[in-house]
């Protein structure tokens, strides 16, 4: 007699994926409430009362950071006929949204799809940046933009070097690329590749924490006479909802933001896990008595180094966190600097937090990158030391 057993549905498969997930009764450990965070602007009396950069008054309207992004490609097309918008599936919208519309707006002469070759887009965006124009390549996933990299270290990178006094440029090239984990990206759609482009001299290289942010942030690196890596933390496209200016409006790049001012310790971060560090501050302060000071990065190359360190030698403690490994990450850089720059001023080793150096497994992915518990740990260890 044969047994015969029933395949499982797909809803079943699904239920038994192992995804990483937040522990259940966790006090550290929880969910981001993005929808009350204060690294938002949830009202617009908040956004006119910050210190950011914005344009002050200005009519404002409650948009995610695809919807930001969006709004900032909008205005340059609409500005200027130089700009061109392309990428991988870029005319319907692409997979985050971020140019829904433009293609029946603009046309399909500068909003267009192009093959799936990184390497191709890239290189194409070159040449329109040579000849004058301001090419915006979206590279579909971080992941994927390895194939691209000789053409952005050994083209863009080093095109004005290469012009010598013929004033030759790529300025006005950026290239979108979305990146980070989302809890079930895996290997290939979960990568930060942000630290290989900060090792390029010739490259500016930006990741906004919030759409008001990515919209000033994105519109310099368009205006910007150096080619710009624009990094968009993908979890954040529709997760981070506050108010941003209707106006267009533009934010200094390589110029870090404090957002939020202390005296016993600084940490220093960028892009997504600000919210972790965010959470995590306030958890300390209520634990330990003690008042963190956070500085936002924004650029990651070149950085803004005489903000950390005139921080650093307030507080004498430091603390680096960003999501990508943290071998030779954007970390490193930092507390290198600390050391050259403020060591007379430490209480304590700057402390790095990053992801752990190995591949992203899709069970694992939680386990892999910062969360509030490392950062309040870090945090504890810096203060006892």
């Amino acid at each position: 007699m044969k047994l015969r057993i029933a395949a499982p549905s797909p809803r079943q498969c699904a239920a038994s994926r192992l995804y990483s997930t937040s522990p259940s009764q966790a006090r550290l450990n929880v969910p981001i409430d993005y929808a009350s965070h204060p690294l938002l602007h949830h009202t617009a009396s908040s956004l006119n009362s910050s210190k950011s950069g914005y344009p002050l008054n200005s009519a404002s309207k409650r948009q995610n950071l695809f919807q930001a992004i969006n709004s900032a490609l909008s205005h340059s097309l609409r500005t200027d006929e130089r700009t061109l918008l392309f990428g991988e599936d870029v005319a319907f919208g692409g997979v985050f949204r971020c140019s829904m519309g433009l293609l029946t707006e603009f046309g399909s002469e500068r909003v267009f799809n192009t093959p799936l070759s990184e390497q191709g887009i890239v290189g194409f965006a070159i040449g329109c940046a040579a000849q004058g124009m301001k090419p915006i390549a979206e590279i579909q996933f971080a992941d994927y933009v390895y194939p691209a990299f000789d053409q952005l270290v050994n083209e863009a990178a080093k095109w004005r070097y290469r012009e010598g006094g013929n004033d030759g440029n790529v300025g006005g090239l950026v290239v979108r690329i979305p990146c980070g984990s989302v809890g079930h990206g895996a290997l290939y759609h979960s990568q930060s590749p942000e630290a290989l482009f900060t090792h390029i001299p010739g490259l500016r290289v930006v990741m906004p924490r919030s759409p008001a942010q990515a919209k000033g942030l994105l519109l310099s690196s368009i205006a910007c006479n150096d080619p710009v890596i624009f990094l968009e933390p993908k979890v954040l496209y529709r997760a981070a909802v506050e108010q941003v200016p209707l106006e267009a409006y533009e934010l200094p790049l390589s110029s870090a933001e404090v957002v939020k001012e202390g005296k016993d310790l600084s940490i220093i971060s960028y892009g997504q896990p600000l919210y972790l560090c965010s959470s995590a501050i306030g958890h300390a302060e209520k634990d330990f008595g003690i008042k963190v000071e956070l500085i936002d990065l924004r650029t990651l190359y070149p950085w803004d180094r005489k903000t950390v360190i005139e921080s650093v030698k307030k507080t004498g403690r430091a603390l680096v966190v960003h999501e990508s490994m943290i071998n030779a990450g954007v970390g490193a850089e930092v507390a290198a600097t600390i050391q050259e720059s403020a060591f007379l001023h430490l209480e304590a080793p700057v402390q790095r937090l990053g992801g752990w150096a190995t591949h992203m497994g899709l069970a694992f992915e939680k386990f892999i990158i910062p969360d509030v518990t490392r950062i309040y740990d870090a945090i504890k260890r810096t203060l006892k030391y």
